[in-house]
């Protein structure tokens, strides 16, 4: 590794904390990142293109959940936290970490522009000595052969200039058991230098890490662990259509076979699958695999099974209002949850929009409340949370529980309701079911 600065190696830097730390997007990732680091004695910086969050962060203001007010508000004080838009600051930084939005495009292709401008953004600044991780979640490759071309135009050289890895986030928003720091950290690296490298940095705030051979490595582990949660859950999704079939309780069917004690881990079904990993995820690796002429069934079968369940629910919601001699057309339903995870204000992908614009493409007088996400705009929707009050509960000729929030009483939710359709299991315990219709 050349480096032309006289100064300390960049893993003593990393050691002494003195290096500078960047952080490249202010999300659900990059945030509680950002804060880690800091709680650790790191100066670390925000990039994000939002003015407005970079201002939120600089003055101590949180607006992600899984981050703590006092713990922001306290690494801010210490004079360790800045937050801008101005990439320039860029060569500032030692290590620089990307936490940028993967999206797909209409046709389920990634759309790493992101990706690709921030990678552009860093080479036109980079410098000798510098660690680059990119924490997106991507298709394997994406690492070695979209970034390090971009990054190469500087003239500097990936394992020889400079430091190269990814390291896939392992964020699963709400979760109170498990964070940035306690989550168990995977890195691959360009060349072994590299790993060595990223190794130590990310050691510093979490407590274990899982080095693997390379980047691209690291990048199949991600998709490999979204993937698989997206098959299983379709299977999950898949009972529940036979169930509704058959006549069966889907859920009473599930809880019974996961008291096996071996051979079976628990997924659940829902009304659809929501977030940025589950939805989108497995598709990089699906587009991914054409390259090879390998075709992902699995992946393709999954996905197909999940995106259904949206109009599975609108249409199960049209036959239990067929019970009341009700028709869709004209009828007031009342979704309880647009966020796609309980306790939750993320609604990215979330089936409850879907199911909001299928049910008014029906005819029917839609209206949500959730408390968490009072404000929806995504795929063209832009509705406002209502108060739950005991008339809405009243009047409201069938309320559908897409998101279970722990500030409903849904006791009181059925004692009112004409009509339940549960998605999501959360009146199992409650007494006076027999208005109640499960998934």
């Amino acid at each position: 590794m050349t480096d032309t600065q006289t100064r300390p190696a960049l893993e003593d830097r990393i050691l002494s904390r003195e290096a500078r730390i960047g952080v490249i997007g202010l999300g659900y990732v990059g945030l509680p990142f950002l804060v880690e680091k800091a709680k650790v004695g790191f100066h670390v910086t925000g990039f994000d293109r939002s003015a407005a969050r970079a201002e939120q962060v600089r003055t101590g203001q949180n607006y992600i959940s899984d981050v703590k007010d006092e713990e922001l508000r306290d690494v801010v004080q210490r004079g360790l936290v800045d937050a801008t838009t101005d990439m320039t600051r860029l060569a500032d930084m030692d290590v620089l970490v990307i936490c940028v939005p993967t999206p797909l495009d209409q046709n389920l292709s990634p759309d790493l522009s992101y990706v690709r401008s921030v990678t552009e953004q860093i080479a036109a600044h980079l410098r000798p000595g510098q660690l680059i991780s990119l924490e997106s979640t991507t298709y394997p490759g994406t690492t070695e052969e979209i970034m390090k071309p971009i990054l190469e135009r500087s003239g500097l050289r990936a394992g020889q200039d400079f430091y190269l890895a990814h390291s896939p986030e392992r964020v699963d928003p709400g979760n109170k058991r498990y964070s940035t720091k306690n989550t168990n950290k995977v890195v691959g690296g360009h060349d072994p230098e590299s790993l060595r490298v990223a190794v130590t940095f990310y050691q510093q705030a979490i407590e274990h890490i899982v080095p693997v051979s390379s980047a691209k490595a690291a990048e199949m582990v991600k998709v490999y662990e979204n993937t698989f949660r997206a098959v299983n859950i379709a299977l999950a999704n898949e009972i529940a259509l036979l169930c509704d079939r058959m006549g069966l309780n889907v859920w009473e069917v599930l809880d019974a076979a996961f008291t096996k004690p071996f051979g079976i881990m628990p997924f659940y079904p829902g009304p659809g699958v929501g977030g940025h990993c589950i939805p989108l995820d497995p598709h990089y690796l699906e587009w991914k695999a054409r390259e090879y002429n390998f075709q992902t069934h699995f992946i393709a079968l999954a996905g197909e099974t999940n995106r259904k369940m949206p109009e599975f629910v609108v249409d199960k919601a049209a036959r239990v209002l067929n019970m009341d001699r009700k028709a869709l057309n004209g009828s007031r339903v009342l979704l309880l949850g647009m966020a796609y995870k309980g306790d939750l204000d993320d609604y990215r992908e979330s089936p409850a929009i879907h199911i909001y614009q299928l049910l008014q493409q029906a005819g029917a007088d839609v209206q949500f409340h959730d408390t968490w996400t009072p404000h929806v705009t995504e795929h063209g929707l832009d509705a406002r949370s209502v108060d739950l009050t005991d008339d809405l509960l009243d009047t409201a000729d069938l309320i559908i529980i897409t998101t279970q929030h722990s500030d409903v009483d849904y006791q009181n939710v059925i004692n009112r309701a004409q009509r339940v359709l549960d998605t999501r299991n959360a009146t199992r315990h409650l007494t006076g079911k027999d208005r109640v219709v499960m998934l």
